[in-house]
């Protein structure tokens, strides 16, 4: 099974604010955002978000950035939720211009990541959603979606596209939100060059399994391109250090990427909103690792014999001995 590998969205290094404050701490410049990944033990990759970081006019000094600190270009994340012009929706807008938008910028995101040999666009379009009952027409705006994606996923098929979901904020119902709803866009789309980006955090917050969701987007050819991790108490998309709040699920999870064969990286999205965020970062490397370690105490074909005897309380044994070892 292939080596873990570990990238943070490179925007959990700045100045992380909310609804409430315009930010928590100071604006970091580019250089020192860099600075700081490179500085956390055992990453190796960046996500970079477009126009907070990268735009079409700035790939050289991306690309110097990179080579000085030998970091990877994981993923890039078009900017379709801070930007005004897509208050009301990207690709679901209902101003065709405004649809046009989100379609060019993906686009330039898209030719700017192959320019730095990144074949990855994340995509998060929170605002593509709706709030009230009677206000959305479904069948149009999903016509739209779908049709959006399609242009951009025909842009390059060098380049992969992986929607990523998550069920509700900022809209109070997005359009992708579940695993399932959104593996069927990406099968609507009906290329391969799309698939979906499991968020631990948003799976949790939607009640949803991460293992089972890893099984489903991988079965056939996978459509699981991508994976965030970051934890919360299941109420709200609370983006903390991975490991504080769970670890059975983790535990899973790890070892359902090993069964579908995943060989991404292991990509942090976290808002250590208060938190010194090199370590609050490295923390959640380290989780990962003690979670694999946890794994690798008993073996993938034990977890995998477990399964198929569908007995919950020797399942609870075996995690019980991953967890603890000779405790047990």
């Amino acid at each position: 099974m292939a080596k873990d590998k570990y990238s943070v969205i490179i925007s959990n290094f700045g100045n992380r604010s909310d609804r409430f404050l315009s930010g928590y701490g100071d604006d970091v410049a580019l250089p020192q955002l860099f600075e700081m990944a490179s500085r956390v033990e055992d990453l190796s990759g960046v996500e970079l978000v477009g126009t907070w970081h990268i735009t079409t006019s700035n790939v050289a000094q991306i690309r110097e950035q990179l080579q000085r600190f030998n970091l990877n270009l994981v993923s890039i994340i078009p900017d379709h939720f801070t930007s005004k012009v897509f208050s009301r929706g990207a690709f679901t807008a209902r101003d065709p211009a405004v649809r046009a938008r989100a379609i060019s910028d993906t686009k330039a995101m898209m030719d700017a990541g192959a320019e730095l040999g990144c074949d990855l666009i994340n995509i998060w379009n929170g605002q593509d959603g709706y709030d009230y009952p009677l206000q959305a027409d479904y069948e149009e705006e999903r016509n739209w979606l779908i049709d959006g994606l399609r242009q951009c996923a025909l842009h390059r098929s060098d380049v992969r596209i992986a929607l990523e979901y998550k069920v509700k904020e900022p809209r109070t119902h997005s359009y992708l939100a579940t695993a399932a709803g959104t593996l069927l866009v990406a099968k609507e789309v009906g290329l391969p060059n799309v698939g979906v980006t499991i968020d631990v955090g948003h799976e949790l917050a939607a009640y949803e399994d991460v293992g089972e969701s890893i099984a489903v987007l991988s079965r056939g050819e996978s459509k699981l391109f991508h994976m965030h991790f970051n934890d919360n108490y299941r109420l709200w998309d609370d983006d903390m250090i991975v490991g504080s709040i769970h670890t059975v699920e983790y535990i899973e999870l790890l070892y359902w990427l090993d069964r579908v064969g995943y060989t991404g990286f292991l990509s942090l999205d976290q808002y250590p909103y208060r938190e010194d965020p090199e370590r609050a970062i490295g923390e959640s490397i380290k989780w990962l690792k003690v979670f694999r370690a946890m794994l690798n105490r008993v073996g993938f074909e034990r977890v995998t014999e477990a399964l198929k005897k569908g007995d919950a309380t020797a399942s609870q044994a075996l995690l019980r001995e991953a967890i603890a070892g000779s405790l047990t």
